[in-house]
């Protein structure tokens, strides 16, 4: 009896247990909490991936069991396991600020490498104590004089690239504004939507060939109303010549 019992619950909850749901949710920075964008999100073992928007909002496909893969370049992969909770809010960390304080000393001045950023020191601040693995600079012994270097400075270098990169982004993404709350606005897209009879394949088809035609300017510098005006006439242009 009580193997059927144990049977009955197996096959009766099995289906609920094997099918896919929609897992998503926002990735922050652990530190400073805010949104991070290009974040890669995966389903481990599956073809289900997302890559992080704007507000670092994500959404894959997956079931209780799964393995959700979290990575970005310059922080520390998650790996989440799913659950029943479908809304997740993922913190990571990021690598540079779990490397090690040093100084990096040239006469006149003086910078700190601390959480990823390199600052110049106050010089009438208190002396530290030396540390070990610091790095220091000075000049060489050369008629020609020069600085000599003590220490590894790629991750410095890689760093300071990432920060240009990262601000190149921001500005970009500052003059694309008007852009982004009109397509990622639900009220615009359900109101085009039923405008046009369009479903949801059909829009997402829409917004790519839009993109495309607009592509040789971004949008860069656009108002709200400009690329709402010019994404109407767009669909409406394509709606009667598909008809």
């Amino acid at each position: 009896m009580k193997l059927r019992i144990l049977a009955f619950v197996y096959f009766t909850f099995l289906p609920a247990l094997l099918a896919q749901v929609s897992y998503s949710g926002n990735v922050l920075d652990a530190t400073d909490k805010t949104y991070l964008e290009g974040v890669n999100v995966k389903v481990v073992g599956s073809e289900s991936s997302d890559i992080t928007n704007i507000r670092g909002y994500f959404s894959v496909k997956g079931k209780i069991g799964d393995t959700l893969q979290v990575s970005f370049p310059g922080f520390i992969e998650q790996r989440i396991p799913l659950g029943e909770e479908t809304f997740l809010m993922v913190q990571v960390q990021d690598r540079a600020r779990l490397l090690p304080t040093f100084e990096v000393k040239s006469e006149p001045y003086a910078f700190r490498f601390k959480d990823g950023k390199l600052v110049l020191i106050d010089p009438d601040e208190e002396k530290l104590p030396s540390k070990k693995g610091g790095i220091s600079a000075g000049y060489l012994d050369s008629p020609n004089g020069g600085v000599a270097i003590a220490g590894v400075l790629s991750s410095l270098t890689k760093r300071a690239r990432q920060e240009r990169e990262y601000q190149k982004k921001q500005e970009w993404m500052r003059r694309r504004e008007g852009y982004y709350a009109v397509i990622e606005s639900d009220s615009v897209r359900q109101n085009l939507m039923v405008k046009y009879q369009l479903d949801r394949s059909d829009w997402d088809r829409m917004i790519i060939r839009f993109n495309e035609g607009n592509a040789y300017h971004e949008f860069l510098d656009w108002s709200q109303d400009r690329v709402f005006a010019t994404l109407n006439e767009f669909i409406d242009r394509e709606s009667r010549w598909s008809n």
